[in-house]
């Protein structure tokens, strides 16, 4: 997939890429390419960012308005969801947690190279954030990061009520799903909507999973990350 297909794609969902964002999507790539010769940062060729990274991270914009919304991007590695999602929309206040002091360094040099605004990077992991974050979030994201019952308990602290935190998944989502009934309870959330796609390529599944934060959450979550390990939610 090349950029004109994202652009195709994207207007089904009312979305018109400028040609400020699709120099800015090509500028990602190529420091995406250059970058992953010296640190790890995807094991994706390529030829297939546009779609497996860019077309993937802005599936959420069938489920949601991102319009100055304040967005919380836990664990996003080189940079997914959230930076495909900046480079879009512009006016969204951006925070992107990364606990890998090295792709912190390469998630600067897009932000600089890209000349994005209102976009802080933090090298840390979720549950080392400091109170200043809890509950201040519109949305808050985590795409590949960890099984559902875990990243539930890592990202819900940070969400606002009646805020949303949104689970990017893949095949094994529904399954997921099962198996964090007691978190989703435990951290008085609901799933609002799960939102299926397949990738035009080889037509893999995504599972969005939208979950909608109903009360504050007690502050003894999220624990420190060998007890979520040990004993998930």
């Amino acid at each position: 997939m090349e950029i004109k297909d994202l652009q195709k794609l994207l207007t089904s969902y009312h979305i018109e890429l400028t040609d400020q964002m699709i120099a800015s999507f090509s500028l990602y790539s190529k420091l995406l390419e250059e970058w992953n010769e010296k640190i790890n940062l995807t094991a994706i060729d390529p030829e297939e960012y546009v779609e497996k990274h860019y077309y993937d991270s802005l599936l959420v914009v069938k489920t949601l308005s991102f319009d100055n919304q304040s967005v919380l991007d836990i664990g996003t590695g080189a940079g997914f969801p959230g930076i495909p999602l900046k480079i879009v929309f512009p006016d969204i206040d951006l925070v992107l947690v990364e606990p890998t002091a090295k792709r912190c360094h390469f998630l600067q040099e897009v932000v600089d190279q890209l000349g994005l605004k209102k976009v802080r990077i933090l090298n840390y992991r979720a549950e080392d954030l400091g109170l200043e974050y809890r509950e201040s979030f519109d949305i808050v994201l985590a795409r590949a990061v960890a099984n559902l019952s875990v990243i539930l308990e890592l990202s819900i602290p940070f969400v606002k009520v009646d805020g949303v935190f949104i689970a990017l998944k893949g095949p094994s989502g529904k399954e997921e799903l099962e198996k964090a009934k007691h978190a989703i309870k435990t951290l008085s959330t609901k799933l609002i909507k799960l939102d299926e796609s397949t990738l035009p390529s080889d037509h893999s599944l995504r599972l969005n999973c939208v979950f909608l934060k109903l009360k504050p959450t007690h502050i003894k979550y999220p624990r420190n990350y060998a007890q979520i390990k040990r004993k998930p939610l």
